[in-house]
């Protein structure tokens, strides 16, 4: 995805969540996955390996795709990955 909006909101999340838009830029091109959730909205998400630890994460990439250009509406971290990865 060359082209996309990132809200407002979805910085403020990426800033309070400690994101970097380097990392949100890398799953926007090369998603490990892509779930429709509902019409107009998908995720984006990929495994990282979160700051200096070992620990493994799933960034998740919540993009309203029914708009030119598509919007990412938030982002997120989560250490379940079992529970989202398809």
């Amino acid at each position: 995805m060359a082209d996309y909006i990132i809200t407002d909101h979805a910085y403020f999340e990426m800033q309070r969540r400690g994101i970097s838009k380097k990392i949100i830029q890398s799953i926007l091109t090369n998603p490990d996955q892509i779930v429709a959730i509902r019409q107009g909205r998908s995720v984006y998400q990929s495994k990282v390996q979160f700051d200096a630890s070992d620990k493994m994460y799933l960034i998740r990439v919540f993009i309203d795709i029914d708009r030119e250009p598509p919007e990412v509406v938030t982002v997120y971290r989560t250490s379940k990955i079992e529970k989202y990865w398809i």
